[in-house]
């Protein structure tokens, strides 16, 4: 038996916002909307407008946003789910965003982009920058 692909799914509250801004953060891309199949789907009754918005001019899915490395497409995709309800607590998962040497330059990008700067960590030689994203996910840049 092989193992299994996967993808990280997050919730959010705005995925399509979430989904830009973590393209932007990692240089991936938001995956393009198919506007026909969804017209067509509405139109033949197997979805309302309402399961629609449109965005950046565009007729997306409200339910969600995904993105994806372009230059690398077997990497897991990450998927950004509309919930009904904020976030409370601190995530039990979180990325690592692993750029060496330019840390402090990723960060001070990301902080501008609008994220937060938490804190920051060290374990012997090994250091790190937890942040949290526009609707504060924890991340860590490494």
């Amino acid at each position: 038996m092989s193992g299994y692909e996967f993808q990280v799914t997050i919730d959010s509250a705005n995925p399509h916002a979430q989904a830009q801004w973590w393209a932007d953060a990692l240089g991936w891309q938001v995956e393009p909307s198919d506007s026909e199949f969804i017209r067509r789907m509405v139109a033949a009754g197997h979805a309302s407008a309402e399961d629609t918005l449109e965005w950046n001019g565009t007729l997306v899915w409200r339910a969600g946003a995904a993105i994806r490395d372009p230059d690398q497409p077997g990497r897991p995709r990450v998927l950004f789910q509309l919930v009904p309800e904020g976030k409370s607590v601190k995530n039990r998962v979180h990325l690592d965003i692993r750029v060496g040497e330019q840390r402090e330059e990723v960060a001070e990008r990301l902080i501008a982009a609008g994220a937060t700067l938490m804190h920051r960590g060290q374990q012997g030689p090994y250091e790190w920058l937890t942040l949290s994203d526009p609707e504060g996910n924890e991340f860590c840049v490494t």
